[in-house]
């Protein structure tokens, strides 16, 4: 009998005859979605931005609120329709809860339907973030300047200035508050379209630069080193492989077009022209970063400027490919990238004025259900309020509190002269004159 050599692997028989079926080994595809997967995370970023998250749920709340032309009170049994709106995976009474001081839950004197407001606290955090807006008005000016001078053309869409509006800090009206009203320095080509009008070169200076400068005369590098290098800062327990530190040491030193030079022509087949060219899409990135108030931006909104920056490049993987200058952040609906050197223990290194309110909003956010016994004091007592009934002497002095606080407005003189009113009013039909029963007054002999 001849019997062909085969053998036997994982079920199957692998011979002359069956060799066909055999599997090559294939090298790993290293892509985006698996260096996303495989990266060294920042634990203290993402915890960050898990409270961040509730902050813009929270605000998004306040927006559907503040729609109510009503009053500054809206019903819980309304507020759980926005559930899908504003994202929740809870229910709207449970998320209200879970933040008393932040909502404040009450029943409704008429309708005796729960509803609920943002308490006194919040209330006066969202003013102060207004108002610091308000005061650092022309500062805002020259961000939207720097960003049409990254630009290609000196033109940007105002829609993707929209969807950032809030990350740089702008006013819910900025195309009338600031484009329309600095028409020096901002001309509407179209209804979605501002272009710049004259260019100020004193502004054309990244952020990179003043970072540049200081490890120049503090640390005696030459410039040879620091006059193209990015501040680097890996996450705790990054890896560095062999060979790495020498690849990211020319990196480093190797020249780019820098964000407000002029846009030349860089052809991408020349030699080192593939890593120019990206080095410059980092910069441009790191840049607009840097221009934000809390050094962090959406990835899904970042490809709103690519055609603008002239961004021709993958940016999530652009982002991935340098993790010691960014981090991208899952925690949420969507990714969001963090400049790195911008933090240290998961706050701002260098706080602005916006961050300081917007910080005071997550503390209370982080508060919870903590520190709640002085606001059931207060509970208490205006529960007292409410339930206390007046004492009133022969001459209309009042001893007590009102029973309803509508009536809180009306003046002694008018209860005074309903009393009389009812005084002089004659029985009908052999009866007793009864009294309107609007105020309830309480007797000492009671």
């Amino acid at each position: 009998m001849i019997f062909s050599k085969t053998i036997r692997c994982n079920g199957m028989l692998f011979g002359p005859f069956n060799s066909f079926s055999q599997r090559r080994w294939k090298k790993p595809v290293v892509s985006a979605q698996t260096r996303l997967e495989t990266r060294t995370k920042d634990l203290k970023l993402d915890k960050l931005m898990t409270h961040i998250n509730k902050l813009k749920t929270i605000l998004d709340i306040h927006r559907l609120m503040s729609q109510r032309k009503r009053g500054p009170f809206v019903s819980v049994q309304l507020m759980s329709r926005w559930r899908n709106i504003v994202g929740l995976n809870v229910g709207m009474g449970a998320f209200l809860h879970k933040y008393p001081h932040v909502f404040e839950l009450f029943e409704h004197p008429f309708r005796r339907n729960l509803c609920c407001k943002l308490t006194q606290r919040m209330r006066s955090l969202i003013d102060e973030e207004e108002k610091v807006v308000k005061e650092y008005e022309p500062e805002l000016v020259q961000k939207v300047k720097k960003l049409l001078m990254m630009s290609r053309n000196g033109t940007l869409h105002v829609h993707a200035l929209r969807l950032i509006r809030r990350e740089l800090g702008l006013p819910e009206d900025f195309r009338d508050s600031i484009l329309s009203k600095y028409a020096k320095d901002f001309r509407l080509v179209d209804l979605e379209i501002v272009e710049l009008v004259d260019r100020n070169e004193s502004l054309a200076k990244a952020e990179v630069e003043k970072w540049r400068e200081k490890e120049y005369i503090d640390k005696w590098l030459s410039e040879f080193e620091t006059c193209y290098a990015f501040p680097i800062n890996f996450p705790t327990g990054f890896k560095i492989e062999r060979g790495y530190r020498e690849k990211l040491k020319n990196w480093q030193r190797l020249p780019y077009l820098k964000p407000y030079e002029s846009k030349e022509v860089l052809r991408v087949r020349t030699c080192g022209g593939t890593e120019r060219f990206e080095k410059r899409a980092v910069g441009i990135i790191h840049e607009l970063l840097s221009l934000t108030v809390e050094n962090m931006l959406e990835v899904d909104r970042l490809a709103h400027f690519r055609k603008d920056f002239a961004i021709e490049v993958n940016v999530r993987e652009l982002l991935l490919k340098h993790p010691g200058i960014f981090y991208i952040c899952t925690k949420g609906s969507t990714q969001t990238v963090f400049l790195r050197e911008a933090y240290s223990k998961g706050c701002l290194a260098m706080p602005n004025p916006m961050y300081v309110v917007r910080r005071k909003m997550l503390d209370l956010i982080l508060l919870g259900c903590r520190n709640t016994r002085s606001m059931e004091d207060r509970e208490e007592i205006k529960e007292e309020r409410n339930v206390s009934v007046f004492r009133t002497d022969g001459g209309g002095k009042i001893d007590g509190d009102w029973v309803i606080p509508i009536l809180e407005n009306y003046d002694q003189n008018a209860f005074r002269s309903l009393r009389e009113t009812d005084d002089s009013k004659q029985p009908f039909d052999g009866c007793e004159s009864r009294r309107i029963p609007s105020v309830c007054f309480k007797d000492d002999s009671s």
